[in-house]
């Protein structure tokens, strides 16, 4: 009886503790995901994923008891030139038939200055997994003015090699390297708009 009571109760605070985190969803109006390379050394070119799924556990009173949870179907791809989709979404590259999504999921935060945080993780590209780092700048937390809820906002940077990844076609005429930004705003979940 009291090894169940001492359970209950070990039960009871891991949901307080759980609990001082809200769960925030991705505003896809104003997500995007964006990433840059080079090309021959002639130009930068950049595509985009248009669709960004999954939720951030935000604890505002220490950011570093947060967590994200990202993924990204790779059918959302945009280049705005459709055979060049077609393109980066085959064999040579992000193999869509076979691998539909890409993915994110941390596993630390860590404050990195004013407004700054690194969050560590795992990339799911290509179906490999390899650790990634984020430099994450926080914009902005507290009420949306439109949305009347509260919301948060954050802009983040990180640099991948896509070789890694078994994405090292044309490798280096076409950079390893691959720059990643992601901008977006996120909503608290369940929360019901004013008026």
């Amino acid at each position: 009886m009291i090894r169940k009571l001492a359970l209950a109760a070990a039960l009871t605070a891991a949901s307080f503790a759980a609990g001082a985190a809200d769960k925030y969803e991705f505003d896809g109006n104003h997500t995007n995901v964006v990433f840059s390379w080079t090309h021959f050394g002639l130009s930068n070119p950049s595509a985009r994923f248009s669709k960004v799924e999954g939720e951030v556990l935000l604890d505002t009173a220490d950011l570093t008891k947060s967590s994200v949870s990202v993924t990204i179907p790779v059918d959302s791809l945009r280049t705005d030139v459709p055979k060049f989709d077609e393109h980066l979404r085959s064999g040579d590259f992000f193999d869509l038939a076979k691998f539909p999504t890409a993915t994110f999921k941390s596993t630390k935060v860590e404050k990195a200055g004013d407004n700054k945080l690194k969050v560590t993780g795992d990339l799911t590209i290509h179906g490999v997994t390899k650790p990634a780092v984020l430099d994450v700048t926080v914009n902005k937390i507290g009420d949306h003015p439109m949305a009347k809820k509260p919301a948060a906002g954050f802009d983040a940077w990180t640099t991948v090699k896509r070789s890694d990844f078994g994405m090292g076609n044309y490798v280096p005429n076409v950079s390893d390297e691959v720059k990643i930004h992601i901008t977006t705003e996120t909503l608290k979940a369940g929360e019901k708009k004013a008026g």
